[in-house]
């Protein structure tokens, strides 16, 4: 790196298969403008289980499971230009996925 610096960006989705789509652009616009990738790093996928009776009142014995994936991935985006920002700004991005960017 000669001037140090780096975009750093996570995305976090519940469905993975949107989230690969998403961070495929990001990398395809990315790589078109001239900068360096690194990534997409597949993070840790946070699973929530929640668990709850299936009646209230008569089978206290019979319960019900349900969990929450969020699936996340993190992308470095090594010596960006001028023109990588301004094509990430123009990036749309399907609804469900949420994207942190720390320049």
């Amino acid at each position: 790196m000669t001037n140090g610096q780096r975009i750093r960006i996570r995305l976090k989705a519940f469905d993975f298969r949107v989230l690969d789509q998403s961070s495929l652009e990001i990398v395809d616009t990315a790589k078109r403008t001239g900068a360096k990738v690194a990534g997409p790093i597949p993070l840790p996928t946070r699973i929530e289980k929640f668990t709850v009776n299936r009646s209230p009142h008569v089978d206290k014995k019979s319960m019900e499971q349900f969990e929450i994936r969020t699936h996340k991935r993190l992308l470095d985006i090594i010596e960006p230009t001028a023109k990588t920002v301004d094509e990430l700004k123009k990036l749309n991005l399907p609804a469900g996925v949420d994207i942190t960017i720390k320049i």
